[in-house]
């Protein structure tokens, strides 16, 4: 709905001002918050409001939303220059992640941003897999992904803004 992609829009954009992020680039990672997730439209609605657990095969069809979504902005001449952005935010800092199996800095630091308030949005908010946790536990889950999942930097100063 609206105000959860604004509130997920602000908090992007918070955490991008945190570490310094210009203006130019503030513009686009709050395009890229809007759309990071365009791919998704390619999953069937079975999958994607599954309650369980995803089988391996529908987990392969999820992970394809990002080569997906990083194709539909290729072909928008608005979201071309956030397509790699979309194609590269389910990477992890440890190299886990997909499609690409980045590590580290060789993701982009907006991709990386994403990817941390989209975990934290998950988590904190209803699911049909999950019930909510509170802020405390999500700020612990964090800082235990810090390294693997997400860029240990990055996760300081979020839970920095989202502690306040």
């Amino acid at each position: 709905d609206k105000r959860s992609l604004e509130r997920f829009q602000k908090r992007v954009v918070d955490l991008a001002r945190a570490v310094g992020m210009g203006e130019e680039r503030i513009k686009d990672i709050s395009l890229l918050a809007q759309f990071h997730d365009i791919g998704n439209v390619s999953i069937r609605d079975r999958i994607l409001h599954k309650p369980g657990d995803l089988t391996l095969e529908e987990f392969a069809e999820i992970q394809k939303h990002s080569d997906i979504g990083h194709r539909i902005a290729q072909s928008a001449p608005d979201l071309i220059h956030i397509s790699d952005y979309i194609l590269k935010h389910h990477e992890w800092w440890n190299g886990n992640g997909y499609p690409l199996g980045l590590k580290g800095d060789a993701i982009p630091l907006e991709s990386r941003i994403i990817a941390i308030v989209d975990a934290y949005e998950a988590m904190t908010h209803a699911r049909p897999h999950h019930s909510p946790m509170s802020k405390r536990e999500v700020i612990k889950e964090l800082n235990k992904c810090a390294g693997t999942q997400f860029d240990p930097y990055l996760i300081e100063k979020f839970i920095e803004i989202v502690g306040k």
